[in-house]
């Protein structure tokens, strides 16, 4: 074992004391370092439109200020506009803006190139000095990250506090390999195929053994080992006739792949899979298929915490990109993959996990037949439904009912929630984040606090230059949130596309406030 890795665990075990007084829900000194970088393979980041306003997800960390003695100290690549961060704090209902201001630091790299940002923090030691020097109390600091890997290991080192998240030794055991390995040992279905794929000859191998013990099968997915929001899959379509399972046939249909994101090359994609390994599975067709998806939590002190889950909305190419959620999932399954999401939790919590974590499904069914649960991966990060999951919970000061997956509000009510990453249109772009603000205060789309009902917002710095924002809308039953959000995309249609905007309209021309780390 290497001195770093003794180092940081040392680090981690600070991590438990902080966690139990910040649950406790008394009134607690401490400071929560947020770099919401997507630690992934830079060829991965830039499959992703606008990923550098992907790290806005995790503002929603702010609502750490409820808390008088809490402090937040907030990483990005590039500068938040001052708009987003006053829409933030405007949601700590209770809390004078002047004093969360207060205890809030915002830090830009102002760089926005496609590296992860924890690289570019510790390529910089003037910033990671001046991190540390904010850090008066670093006993009652941690660090959150999106994903945790050897570079938040690392900063985490550099800054002298825990990583709140899983030790990155374990991460494996969340890639899509590692995924097929855990759910064999907890007992739950998969789909048939092959894993830990590295070679052109591995992935024909793998195909043509899967076409001989799965002839029913038309079709299979091969997935790159640590893609996320299904950039690394591909679909292969297996040859017609007797032949089917012949490799040389099977080796010169690679070129027909069909790729999940644009501009994907066999030779690239190859390439990747050498440095990262993949897997090939049978695509599982029936009548009916759905993707539900259940996320977990195993605390510092080991308890396993049963979060949410939702049906995943996914699209793209191939109808493999994850595009969004509702939640909660389909009652009809709802507690199927929440009893295997706790057996997949329990063998991690032996493997040593400490994180949130999300287990995707495929439910299918044919007609007259009953939903059958497939695990498909582990996510051990955080993920897309985190945030909106985190909105609902803040906002309403609801809890989830374990048995049943219900949400209740404070009031309560049952909560519903449609949320999406990937709210796009040519005919937002332009509109800054004063536009976008005054055009939802003008169409009543804000959340409101009487009711709990409304819509919430993320990545609103991507509109300008990619016409793209996050939304959540939340309502007292699935039809109301998706209205709700229907409303939102009428408005935004509506106004994006106008030119005769009335300047009496607009409210503050040219303001600019800003607080940054000094």
């Amino acid at each position: 074992m290497s001195d770093s890795t003794d180092s940081f665990r040392s680090l981690m075990d600070d991590l438990p004391p902080i966690w139990r007084a910040i649950e406790s829900g008394r009134p607690c000194r401490y400071t929560t370092v947020v770099v919401p970088s997507l630690s992934f393979d830079p060829a991965e980041l830039t499959k992703i439109q606008g990923i550098s306003f992907y790290e806005e997800r995790l503002l929603f960390s702010l609502i750490r200020l409820r808390d008088p003695r809490a402090t937040v100290i907030y990483l990005t690549s590039q500068p938040i506009h001052p708009e987003i961060v006053d829409y933030y704090l405007d949601l700590l209902r209770g809390v004078s803006a002047r004093d969360a201001r207060s205890r809030l630091h915002l830090l830009s790299l102002n760089d926005p190139s496609p590296i992860p940002l924890t690289r570019k923090i510790l390529d910089r030691p003037r910033v990671v000095a001046r991190l540390r020097a904010e850090l008066r109390d670093a006993e009652h600091a941690y660090l959150s990250c999106f994903n945790a890997t050897p570079l938040e290991r690392d900063l985490a080192l550099a800054l002298g506090i825990p990583l709140n998240g899983l030790d990155p030794e374990l991460l494996p055991l969340g890639s899509k390999s590692g995924s097929r390995e855990i759910f064999r040992q907890a007992g739950i279905d998969l789909p048939h195929g092959y894993e830990n794929l590295r070679h052109r000859r591995d992935l024909v191998a793998a195909l043509a053994q899967l076409a001989e013990e799965r002839p029913q099968a038309a079709r299979a997915v091969v997935k790159l080992n640590d893609s996320f929001a299904g950039a690394g899959n591909a679909l292969f379509t297996f040859p017609e006739g007797d032949g089917r399972s012949d490799p040389d046939r099977i080796d010169a249909r690679l070129d027909a792949l069909e790729w999940t994101t644009p501009d994907e090359t066999l030779d690239n994609y190859l390439a990747q899979m050498t440095a990262m390994g993949g897997i090939v599975e049978e695509f599982v067709e029936a009548n009916e298929v759905r993707s539900p998806s259940v996320q977990l939590r195993i605390t510092p002190d080991g308890e396993i915490v049963l979060i949410s889950t939702h049906d995943q909305i996914l699209g793209g190419a191939t109808q493999q990109t994850y595009l969004g959620c509702r939640f909660p999932a389909d009652s009809a399954y709802r507690r199927s993959i929440q009893e295997r999401g706790l057996a997949v939790a329990e063998v991690l919590r032996e493997r040593g996990v400490t994180s949130r974590f999300g287990v995707d499904f495929l439910v299918v069914r044919d007609a007259g037949e009953p939903w059958r649960a497939l695990a498909i991966e582990i996510n051990l990060r955080m993920g897309g439904t985190t945030a909106p999951y985190l909105a609902l919970q803040f906002l309403t000061k609801g809890r989830l009912d374990p048995a049943s997956g219900r949400f209740v509000s404070g009031r309560g009510v049952e909560k519903y929630y449609w949320a999406t990453d990937n709210l796009t249109s040519p005919a937002y772009r332009g509109l800054l984040p004063e536009d976008f603000m005054e055009i939802m205060a003008a169409h009543h789309l804000y959340f409101d606090g009487t009711t709990e009902t409304g819509a919430i917002f993320h990545m609103i710095g991507a509109l300008s230059q990619f016409g793209k924002v996050g939304v959540t809308s939340i309502g007292d039953s699935r039809e109301e949130a998706e209205q709700i959000y229907g409303r939102v995309v009428e408005a935004l249609d509506r106004e994006g596309r106008r030119t005769d905007v009335d300047p009496a309209r607009i409210a503050h021309p040219f303001e600019t406030a800003v607080h940054y780390l000094e």
